[in-house]
């Protein structure tokens, strides 16, 4: 394959621009899985760089599963109206609904959850590791493990994605950000389940 072919493919399976492509091709020697895998890191940072910009836009989307008894409403928010419409940041919606459906997320990121709740949960995890009879060093990493694993299951931005669960929620949105090139938030979410 030529260079321009591998650019093209490139392009067509990440959805990033020409020029970046042609870049990570380049730098990637032209094995495409390398160039990938240079996207994704430089995608990770240019998320990192575009966090503080304000997310004024946005859409409300919802899905309800077929069986009719499971919806969600879903708030995610980008920079302007123009990529609020884009079918990148649709499709990223879409996802994350299905997500929310799927994997039951109590809350939108770990930092939301409030102090009580952990406690609780550690109070919980504490007592089941004392009865193990395990040393006390022991029984504190068990129970710091749990609160992580825990921490991880119910934030929606740390959950494994249903659909690849090599990337988590938070790496789906930074590929949209990369996309995109706008900052983009999950702001908060809904769901209901008879």
């Amino acid at each position: 394959m030529s260079d321009l072919d591998n650019v093209k493919k490139l392009r067509e399976e990440t959805g990033i621009s020409l020029m970046e492509c042609k870049k990570a091709c380049e730098e990637a020697g032209g094995d495409i899985e390398a160039a990938k895998e240079i996207l994704r890191k430089r995608g990770q940072a240019m998320a990192a760089k575009k966090s503080e910009r304000i997310t004024g836009e946005g859409r409300i989307s919802s899905y309800i599963h077929q069986n009719g008894r499971i919806g969600v409403l879903l708030d995610v928010r980008c920079e302007s109206d123009f990529v609020a419409k884009s079918e990148d940041f649709e499709n990223l919606s879409k996802e994350i609904c299905l997500q929310v459906a799927a994997m039951k997320p109590m809350f939108v990121s770990e930092e939301e959850i409030p102090a009580d709740v952990l406690e609780k949960e550690k109070s919980i995890y504490l007592e089941q590791a004392k009865n193990s009879g395990k040393p006390e060093e022991i029984v504190e990493k068990m129970v710091q493990g749990k609160i992580s694993n825990y921490k991880k299951e119910v934030s929606l931005m740390s959950q494994p994605w249903v659909k690849d669960d090599s990337k988590t929620i938070s790496d789906l949105v930074k590929e949209c950000i990369a996309k995109t090139g706008e900052n983009m938030t999950v702001a908060r979410f809904v769901r209901y389940e008879l």
